[in-house]
């Protein structure tokens, strides 16, 4: 499905949709009510029935919530949207800077006392424990009840119910059999019976299927019960399963979807030993049936989290593949792009020949996210989705932050490239040439095995805050192998807490946004292997490194040459002739002409 330009959050409708929901909170005797960006799967990504958040404030961003009191409603949101906030919401609602404002404080400053209520399928464990524990000493109190958007959303679209299809094992790498016995041996020695999987991506990857349900990642949604023995039981449509009946086998039962919250309980009373929670991703309304059922359970890490996340040799394999075929397609919008009288473009233009090059290879199943075009100011919007309304034509000085990415059969892809419109700003090609910098210290590091995101995404900063500069996302997020664009656990950010492991690849994109007037950002995506042994290495000591995925050329033009050591100008010489080594057998013929212009040496 190419990218819809169509606008459809309607902040205009804000006040009245406020006030219908104010109304609904009196009805139910609640002075406040949580609204998440989130659905019961607690997954990243939504479906269109669960676009809450969107639907009340306006706000289309893919992380935030919602505070609404009968005198204030507070839409929380993180560094990378509060540009897009102010731009997005009725004037009725109030742009909170979150997380240096936390749900509790706000709800305590504001509130001498109440009932705040939530969705308990809405949300987690962790989440409502945090807000709880802020409340302590309040006379506030979070009570679960059911979803009053819900109530009040008269035209709200049905749940998606698109056909499931099965992931080849030549693409996988193991088989769903395989997998469920090797994580249910993992629990069974843990001491657990049991352990319930909310999150469709975990259970894409372990049962080996792929789906439609939502919008540029291949899930399925549903929920899921992995039990120490290796037998599955799935809570997904019937209807959507028609086609992988024989893939998924006996071992796996298949109940009704909505069923899920009234069975649960009842699937796991007879199971030996206690059931695992991941106490980050399982809504709330599960702990309560289990606790009304008493079943015993404990937290601990969701089990197909680090599995899915250390890719085995034919996901990576698939992915280095995907790269390439996704590399050239780029390579060829780059070259007609340079081909254009620009100023004649606009952020449409670019989107859409870019998706075209990219369905010009035969294999592209879906983007992997909505482009990101943004020209001159809307470059510092960092996740800005051109609409019809927004749409820009370039203008000479323009720089654009091109985010892009594609689902492969083999592989997902993103990658970001900075592009010039004529001549820019030299204070835009210094701050172009630290995002740079920030990226090749990154990839020349290697470290020592056990670290974490945290531990390593201050070196990508570096260049620039020694001149005063920084930006508002992390480093890197984890990526999935023909499944989520963004995938946990493993990130390169300050709350990245989790080591790096062989297999694991993320993104590696630092940026830089002046607001009004440009961003930047330069993105591969990399794999963690294991360093190599020099000759005056710790024996004992096992290091790891990163290896690029990502092989498309970087703007020289855009480049302060001066400001870059010899050993980065190495760098980007020689990652410039592998990019022509790689890709220009699978170009044509004037995109080939091109390559080799834009990867001559410095």
């Amino acid at each position: 499905m190419f990218q819809d330009f169509t606008t459809t959050a309607r902040p205009d409708l804000g006040p009245t949709r406020l006030a219908d929901l104010r109304a609904a909170m009196s009805e139910a005797g609640l002075d406040g009510f949580m609204v998440p960006r989130a659905d019961a799967h607690q997954g990243e990504y939504v479906a269109a029935c669960d676009e809450r958040l969107s639907w009340l404030t306006g706000f289309t961003g893919s992380a935030g919530f919602c505070i609404v009191l009968h005198e204030i409603a507070g839409v929380f949101v993180d560094g990378r949207y509060r540009t897009q906030v102010k731009d997005q919401v009725a004037s009725v609602f109030t742009p909170v800077d979150w997380p240096e404002v936390l749900p509790g404080p706000w709800l305590a400053e504001r509130l001498s006392g109440g009932r705040i209520g939530f969705d308990p399928t809405l949300y987690t464990v962790g989440q409502i424990e945090a807000i709880d524990a802020a409340l302590q000493g309040t006379d506030i109190a979070l009570v679960p009840c059911d979803n009053l958007v819900d109530r009040v959303w008269k035209d709200r679209p049905a749940p998606p119910s698109g056909m499931v299809s099965e992931q080849p094992l030549d693409f996988a790498g193991e088989s769903h059999a395989d997998k469920r016995a090797r994580l249910g041996a993992g629990l069974q020695q843990d001491g657990h019976g049991a352990a319930v999987i909310t999150l469709p991506d975990e259970i894409c990857w372990l049962l080996n299927i792929r789906g439609t349900d939502i919008a540029r990642n291949p899930l399925a949604q549903g929920f899921a019960v992995l039990h120490a023995s290796g037998l599955v039981d799935l809570w997904m449509g019937p209807e959507k399963l028609s086609e992988v009946r024989t893939h998924l086998g006996e071992d796996v039962t298949i109940h009704p979807q909505a069923a899920f919250w009234s069975d649960v309980s009842g699937v796991l009373q007879g199971v030996k030993g206690p059931v695992r929670l991941d106490k980050a991703a399982v809504p709330v309304a599960v702990k309560q049936a289990l606790d009304e059922a008493g079943v015993e359970y404990v937290y601990g890490p969701a089990p197909c989290a680090l599995p899915k996340a250390r890719k085995n040799e034919t996901e990576i394999k698939g992915m280095q593949e995907a790269h390439l075929r996704d590399g050239a397609a780029v390579v060829e919008f780059l070259s007609w792009f340079d081909a254009q009288e620009k100023t004649t473009l606009t952020e449409i233009d670019l989107v859409q020949k870019l998706e075209e090059c990219r369905r010009a290879t035969n294999a592209l199943l879906e983007i992997s996210f909505d482009t990101i075009a943004g020209a001159g100011p809307n470059g510092a919007i960092m996740h800005y989705r051109v609409t019809e309304d927004t749409n820009r034509q370039l203008q000479s000085g323009d720089l654009i932050v091109l985010d892009s990415g594609g689902q492969y059969r083999d592989g997902t892809t993103d990658i970001t490239r900075t592009l010039a419109v004529g001549s820019v700003e030299d204070t835009a090609k210094r701050a172009f040439t630290r995002v740079l910098q920030g990226m090749i210290a990154v990839l020349r590091q290697q470290w020592p095995a056990g670290l974490a995101g945290s531990h390593i995404e201050a070196i990508g900063r570096a260049p620039l805050w020694n001149a005063g500069q920084d930006f508002d996302h992390g480093l890197g997020h984890g990526v999935g192998a023909y499944l989520c664009v963004h995938e946990g656990p493993q990130r390169l950010s300050r709350a990245g807490d989790v080591p790096l492991e062989p297999g694991m690849i993320l993104s590696n994109e630092p940026g830089y946004y002046r607001p009004g007037a440009f961003g930047i950002r330069i993105e591969n995506l990399v794999v963690v292997e294991g360093a190599p042994r020099g000759q005056e290495a710790d024996v004992h000591r096992a290091m790891l490194r990163f290896r690029t995925l990502t092989f498309v050329p970087v703007d020289r033009n855009l480049l302060v040459q001066h400001m870059l050591t010899r050993a980065e100008v190495d760098w980007l010489n020689a990652y410039h002739d592998t990019c022509r080594d790689v890709l220009k057998p699978r170009l044509a013929a004037e995109a080939q002409l091109w390559l080799d212009r834009a990867t001559a040496p410095l």
